[in-house]
């Protein structure tokens, strides 16, 4: 394990499983997927919000970064050894913990803190919003600034990323799909159902996909639940469905937590 393990909190048998999937255990080249975090809106007891990190030989991709996650990454490195990071909205769920990263950057001794600079991709005009919370130079100095484009793919940490928009609220929020080695992963992010949502998840490994809601919401629509989830997830053609975003309270067989690892196989 990567993180040490936490049980569901609501469900002791739901307690953090590593799996292999299509993998061997000593071949690095695959690629491994960590839960750093899954949190709905609200924390579940003890745990963090969004935070996704994809491992390769090639360099460490975290997907969203919100409250907890930097804590939970501390447990394994003092100043985390993160190559690139990629937000996927601007709700605090998903992007609150840059703001201590900054913050971290300048109280840590550790002398690698002031040599690793993770690239930080942000949504369209997602800048001008962190501002509110510290200069353009702050984050300069500790982030590497870039922004993604609507269907635009990108690398990051030597990850393919795809940013596809998907309906959430009044709120611009994209989906990724991840790509490495003929290896791919999607993820809803914050998402009602949409035929982009399908797309991006056409055939991948495995699919993240959220699951908040237990009944469906009349419009404005926003996110799903989980029988919405599984419906895109059988429109979409992936092999292995993650659900996620989710309250402790209402476990799914598919529902993973903190610490559930992945590993891809080429």
């Amino acid at each position: 394990m990567i993180f040490a393990p936490r049980s569901c909190p609501s469900r002791p048998g739901f307690a953090i499983t590593t799996l292999i999937f299509r993998a061997t255990v000593d071949q690095y080249r695959n690629v491994r997927l960590t839960v750093v975090g899954c949190s709905p809106s609200w924390p579940n007891p003890g745990r963090a919000h969004s935070g996704y990190l994809f491992e390769s030989d090639g360099g460490t991709l975290l997907v969203d970064c919100g409250p907890g996650v930097l804590a939970r990454l501390r447990e394994r490195d003092p100043w985390p050894k993160v190559d690139a990071i990629v937000i996927s909205h601007l709700h605090l769920d998903h992007c609150g913990d840059l703001v201590p990263w900054l913050w971290l950057s300048q109280h840590l001794t550790d002398p690698e803190a002031h040599l690793r600079r993770p690239t930080l991709w942000l949504p369209p005009h997602g800048l001008g919003r962190l501002l509110a919370f510290a200069s353009a130079e702050h984050f300069m100095r500790v982030f590497e600034l870039r922004a993604y484009a609507e269907g635009v793919p990108f690398n990051a940490a030597g990850f393919d990323v795809l940013p596809r928009a998907v309906v959430h609220y009044d709120e611009p929020t994209w989906g990724l799909r991840i790509e490495r080695d003929g290896r791919s992963v999607a993820y809803s992010a914050d998402s009602a159902p949409s035929p982009a949502l399908v797309e991006l998840g056409r055939d991948a490994d495995a699919f993240i996909c959220e699951a908040t809601l237990e009944e469906p919401e009349e419009d404005p629509h926003g996110h799903m639940t989980a029988d919405e989830a599984r419906e895109v997830f059988r429109e979409s053609g992936a092999r292995r469905l993650l659900l996620t975003h989710r309250s402790s309270d209402l476990p799914l067989e598919e529902l993973v937590y903190e610490g559930f690892e992945l590993e891809l196989e080429p």
